[in-house]
């Protein structure tokens, strides 16, 4: 495969094109990370805990059954350690 990519420019023009993609998706992640950043920053300045945004965020993308399950399993082990 190596030898075909080397011996074809088309192959060759192909392989750059994805690369090119990558690296264009790249940028655009750093972007919407800095951007993330940006508002847990901004809603830390408002006097909002960051640490439990992050938590409701996590879990806000969970199937309803499954935070019912690790719920009930957080309350289990709780009980199990007098908490």
């Amino acid at each position: 495969m190596v030898s075909d990519v080397a011996d074809s420019g088309v192959a060759a023009e192909e392989l750059k094109q994805f690369i090119e993609r990558i690296e264009r998706l790249e940028e655009e992640k750093a972007a919407i990370a800095g951007d993330i950043k940006e508002v847990y920053a901004e809603a830390k300045g408002r006097g909002f805990d960051t640490k439990a945004i992050r938590k409701l965020v996590s879990l806000r993308k969970k199937p309803p059954e499954e935070r019912q399950e690790e719920e009930a399993i957080l309350e289990l082990y709780m009980q199990a350690l007098g908490m």
